[in-house]
């Protein structure tokens, strides 16, 4: 849904792009840096309830997300390998920011503790069930919310109720969890339409011989 404000993205950080591109940082540096970013600051700030210091400093190095990419490019070493990498720490900065508000909510909201939990395990398995579909050669590239949607939504309501903005912590955790679930179900339903209609495809006719039969 937020892959339209990537141009505007891309152009903003354009001269940092290019100033980067001439220095030995790779992208995959990038990458891991920003990831270590995200935990840091979700693990350390948000289980002590400094919410809103959290949510600003994650935001910051979840915006390196846009950075490799782009470097790669330039840089032309963008590979699987790259890829590979960069899907494995979203994993981790995801956990870590489901992790860490859930440590708070634990002290101070159980019923939102076991919201944001189903977050972080829906959040997975959302992006599990892509990954394993497009493995298997089958579509799932459907769904309402996707990990930009559900960072930014999380790390907003975050973000606002450490300023003092009363409810939107909640109302962003129960967004982003039933936009999760909607999303999983989509996906899993796309994979069993697509499954299903692959399977009932007649079998590709094998290629007539050219030499005789009894040759």
């Amino acid at each position: 849904m937020l892959n339209f404000l990537r141009p505007f993205f891309a152009r903003l950080f354009s001269p940092l792009i290019q100033a980067l591109a001439r220095t030995p940082v790779t992208p995959n540096m990038i990458t891991v840096a920003g990831t270590l970013g995200v935990c840091a600051a979700a693990l350390a700030l948000f289980p002590i309830g400094e919410t809103f210091p959290g949510a600003a400093t994650a935001t910051v190095f979840v915006f390196t997300d846009m950075l490799d990419g782009q470097l790669a490019r330039i840089k032309g070493n963008s590979g699987k390998y790259g890829a590979f990498l960069d899907s494995t720490m979203d994993r981790f900065a995801d956990a870590s920011v489901f992790g860490g508000i859930t440590i708070w909510f634990l002290r101070s909201d159980h019923l939102l503790a076991v919201v944001s939990l189903f977050c972080l395990a829906s959040g997975l398995c959302v992006s599990y069930v892509k990954a394993r579909a497009e493995g298997l050669g089958l579509n799932a590239d459907v769904g309402l919310i996707e990990r930009p949607e559900r960072l930014v939504i999380s790390l907003t309501g975050i973000g606002l109720s450490g300023l003092g903005v009363p409810y939107v912590m909640a109302i962003g955790m129960w967004a982003v969890a039933a936009g999760s679930a909607v999303t999983l179900y989509q996906r899993m339903r796309a994979v069993y339409v697509d499954a299903k209609a692959q399977a009932q495809q007649p079998p590709a006719a094998e290629p007539a011989s050219s030499q005789p039969e009894n040759a």
